[in-house]
């Protein structure tokens, strides 16, 4: 689906919500005049330091509002921005810094929610979609932490072993499907129904801890996620209350 398909289709009721240079930024009116804050991503942008910082700059604001109005993130992006500038400006504190405030804007009340449309890889999508408190996507989303072939040069496995060790384990394989048994998307939206209804249900749950890790366990896609998250639970509970503020 294209930008316009999506946002006519999550607000019927009509939208204020521009595209500059590939960010999305605006208000959507959602049913009983309410609205909805507008973010994102579009039209296969890399992340760059430019982008990163306007997006967080942006959410920073809804922040100080205090309104607790939530906030929609719309991604269609490639990965980070591969480029000498960005690189030597430190783009991976960039990167860290959107992440980090949507993680602050969920503790301060707003409800986030990650809409993946498109594409989207490695850096982009951690400090994007995966940073929002629920992620759903659309059918024919395409996202990747790490291509194979990518994998191949960095970990200096052989393809072949890579793409065996996919077929087996989602966490090494790219993929809208295997994002979804991995537990890091909740849930693939249905195209052909209301997105605006789909949207409200979402909105409709409670907010909660994140329940991505036992999702992989009950999917298939992480077995060892909710045992690793148990275990770290227990020792922060048992560990004496200083070391715990070092």
């Amino acid at each position: 689906m294209t930008l316009d398909e999506v946002l006519a289709g999550l607000f019927p009721n009509g939208s204020d919500i521009t595209l500059t240079g590939g960010i999305v930024a605006g208000k959507g009116i959602l049913a009983g005049d309410s609205r909805v804050h507008v973010l994102g991503v579009a039209q296969g942008l890399p992340l760059g330091v430019d982008e990163a910082i306007a997006l967080a700059r942006r959410v920073i604001g809804i922040i100080k509002s205090g309104d607790r109005t939530p906030i929609l993130l719309l991604v269609d992006s490639a990965s980070q921005r591969m480029s000498r500038r960005d690189e030597l400006l430190g783009l991976n504190e960039y990167l860290a810094h959107l992440a980090k405030t949507l993680l602050l804007a969920e503790a301060e009340g707003h409800r986030t929610i990650g809409l993946l449309y498109g594409g989207s890889a490695a850096g982009a999508f951690i400090a994007t979609a995966l940073a929002t408190g629920r992620l759903v996507a659309l059918p024919g989303a395409h996202p990747a932490v790490m291509d194979l072939p990518s994998m191949a040069r960095v970990t200096k496995l052989p393809i072949e072993v890579l793409k065996a060790k996919a077929e087996a384990t989602p966490v090494f394989a790219p993929g809208l499907d295997n994002m979804v048994r991995t537990g890091g998307i909740q849930l693939v939206w249905d195209d052909s129904t209301s997105l605006a209804a789909q949207l409200a249900a979402i909105l409709e749950q409670p907010a909660g801890q994140d329940e991505r890790d036992r999702l992989g366990v009950a999917r298939g896609g992480r077995l060892k996620a909710a045992e690793i998250a148990e275990r770290v639970t227990s020792l922060a509970a048992n560990s004496p209350a200083e070391s715990r503020h070092v």
